[in-house]
């Protein structure tokens, strides 16, 4: 197939794999095994110099995921893809193989929980120096990498404030001090937004999220702009660490990447109603999204994404008790954690995921102890339900903007 006249939906459905697909099934069969039998010892010798392109063991490579990869490479304009148990396996394998004791990793002050808390206190460990500081404003960015810097990593949109981050001007910065530039792409997808293009050398999903869209698998993605080291990405530290994908988990990938396209653009459109909706409340203080004229980030969401996503963050004007009893009255959002699955989904981060902050590292962050995270689903959000507030459907009544006897807060 000819990937670069190929359109994104057609590509999600039909790229990679071509002539390795026994008995020409139209869905790409399950390879479930742990072991691969060889035709001769000549062949394991051959294969184990890869001399051949024959399979040895699913921790190294196997043929479901091996397509998932090569999907995703192409989705996301990159050489080569490897496939992780999480997204923090993915996360955390990328790093370890960009640094080495005495380097220094700049980080967004902003990150998804469990990222910050690997970067700030797991690293330090081995000998690796953290900053974290705002990549929204580059204005000193320049002035703050040195030779110890050796990667720069950051979300965008971030999570859970939707911070909008310049890909290309960071790129530029880091390429000019020898730093490396690690992207992670899970809100955005590689639908909307494609860093590879942009100048970032890698790319990490959380595929457990937008790529799944289902909610019933937790994986990892990582994309390479360069496949030798997406070789060593693989060979030396996923096979090495062992944060092996399951090839049930590669196959639902596959299946949802299919579908991708479609619900991310539904996605966007309704977090796009519930983001103005909420921008008119009168007991909302803030609406993070970057689809927003509002938002400090637009113009740069513009500029470097096809479209905004499905993830909206707000602060209640009120206190931190207030904004939980906005949580409790929800009516169809359901609190959890994780994002992108078809349901709607609300989570507290001060109370729930970004909890390990600080006070004085969630003020740096511009996180709030009001602030409430939204993941949009796939509901139907049509234009007579968001303005009819008696019905059941109603965004205020989804949004939980009432007092638990049923009036406004």
């Amino acid at each position: 197939m000819n990937t670069a006249n190929t359109h994104f939906e057609t590509l999600s459905i039909h790229a990679g794999g071509e002539d390795r697909n026994p008995k020409n099934a139209l869905n790409h069969p399950i390879f479930m095994t742990s072991s691969f039998e060889f035709d001769s010892l000549e062949h394991a010798d051959a294969t184990f110099e890869f001399e051949t392109d024959d399979y040895v063991y699913t921790r190294g490579n196997n043929p479901t995921l091996r397509l998932l990869e090569e999907r995703m490479a192409i989705l996301e304009r990159g050489a080569a893809s490897v496939a992780f148990a999480s997204g923090m396996a993915a996360i955390s394998s990328v790093l370890m193989s960009l640094l080495k004791p005495g380097d220094e990793i700049i980080a967004h002050r902003m990150l998804y929980g469990s990222t910050w808390n690997l970067i700030k206190n797991i690293l330090p460990q081995y000998g690796v120096g953290c900053r974290l500081i705002n990549l929204a404003d580059i204005s000193d960015l320049s002035d703050r990498v040195t030779e110890r810097t050796k990667v720069v990593y950051f979300e965008t949109p971030t999570n859970p404030n939707l911070d909008v981050i310049d890909i290309a001007a960071v790129c530029d910065i880091a390429r000019a001090k020898g730093a490396k530039v690690v992207v992670d792409n899970t809100f955005a997808t590689p639908f909307f937004q494609r860093p590879l293009e942009l100048g970032a050398d890698v790319v990490v999903h959380s595929a457990t999220k937008y790529i799944s869209g289902h909610g019933d698998v937790i994986g990892g993605i990582a994309v390479a702009k360069d496949g030798d080291y997406a070789g060593e990405l693989k060979f030396g530290y996923m096979c090495e660490f062992g944060g092996v994908m399951s090839p049930f988990t590669g196959c639902l990938l596959l299946r949802g990447l299919k579908t991708l396209a479609i619900r991310m653009r539904e996605h966007e459109r309704n977090a796009l109603a519930v983001a103005r909706y909420l921008e008119q409340h009168p007991r909302v203080k803030r609406v993070y999204y970057p689809g927003l004229p509002s938002s400090p980030g637009y113009e740069t969401a513009k500029a470097q994404m096809s479209g905004f996503g499905g993830m909206a963050s707000f602060d209640i004007d009120g206190t931190l008790a207030q904004s939980k009893q906005v949580v409790n009255s929800m009516k169809l959002f359901k609190l959890a954690v994780s994002l992108g699955d078809c349901e709607s989904l609300v989570q507290h981060p001060f109370a729930m995921t970004h909890r390990g902050y600080t006070e004085e590292e969630i003020a740096a962050a511009g996180l709030t102890p009001s602030m409430v995270r939204l993941s949009v689903g796939l509901e139907d959000q049509d234009e007579a339900s968001l303005k009819s507030p008696g019905t059941r459907n109603s965004i205020q009544q989804r949004c939980g903007l009432y007092k638990s006897h049923g009036t406004p807060i």
